[in-house]
């Protein structure tokens, strides 16, 4: 309970006493939007590292290098809170996130979101939605990368691999845009916060970018179905995290299994 009470504290310690940077930031964007932009993203950048700190998260990433140059669209499973975490402190460069409707009322939180590029989608107005899209395919073609979770909301269910179905109408920004594709693989942030709330528990997560692909290049059933092709290529990273775990465990239990027998030997 202590980590959930401290991470809570620094929020909103950060909220309140961040409104004259907020306001600062602001201006500087009117004249200078990148700048305003990039170090927004680094503010933010910094009190999620301090976040996932508290919290005892212990964050392996896997294929950074595999992440082309320019503005991408970030395609990835949605099981926690701490999802938005890990992708915007291991991400390269600008990234807007995709959110609900619904934050766009929270105070303070929600300006700090538009100044990271946060687009906000309401999923029950087919024009208002439509719009954020747009938007989204704008802040693509300016550079500026936008990470999507095409489940549409968090998925409760306790099996990794036991994904909602994507909602192909998420992949039109780079559909549009003619960016492309990272599909994205996490691992463990529910361990961390949803399993036992209000606890927080310190755990392994683990983030993956897959190999890019362009829309454009799948066949043309696959091109019509993007987001279920996205959708199996998050489920194979999946598998194969889950695999890498288990033979690690594995080999854990066999090491101190052996080392517990020569003791008792001895």
């Amino acid at each position: 309970m202590i980590r959930f009470i401290l991470v809570v504290l620094l929020l909103l310690g950060f909220l309140i006493s961040s409104v004259p940077l907020l306001i600062g930031t602001t201006q500087v964007g009117k004249k200078d939007p990148m700048r305003q932009q990039r170090h927004s993203l680094q503010v933010v950048q910094a009190m999620f590292r301090m976040i996932l700190r508290i919290s005892g998260v212990r964050l392996k990433v896997k294929g950074l290098d595999r992440i082309p140059e320019g503005a991408v669209l970030y395609v990835g499973n949605h099981r926690s809170y701490f999802d938005i975490l890990v992708g915007y402190t291991t991400v390269p460069g600008l990234l807007g996130f995709v959110a609900k409707k619904e934050m766009e009322s929270w105070p303070l939180l929600a300006q700090w979101m538009r100044a990271v590029n946060c687009l906000f989608l309401d999923r029950e107005d087919l024009k208002a939605g439509l719009k954020t899209i747009l938007e989204g395919i704008e802040k693509v073609k300016s550079g500026i990368s936008i990470w999507i979770f095409p489940e549409g909301t968090r998925n409760r269910d306790e099996d990794v691999l036991e994904m909602l179905p994507f909602k192909e109408g998420s992949l039109k920004i780079a559909e549009k845009s003619g960016c492309p594709v990272v599909p994205v693989a996490i691992t463990g942030t529910s361990e961390i916060f949803e399993r036992h709330l209000p606890f927080i528990r310190p755990g392994k997560v683990t983030i993956e970018y897959g190999e890019p692909f362009y829309i454009k290049d799948l066949p043309p059933e696959q091109r019509k179905r993007a987001g279920a092709y996205a959708r199996l290529r998050i489920i194979d990273m999946l598998k194969k995290e889950q695999q890498e775990r288990k033979e690690q465990q594995e080999r854990k239990e066999e090491k101190y299994g052996f080392a517990g027998m020569q003791k008792r030997a001895g």
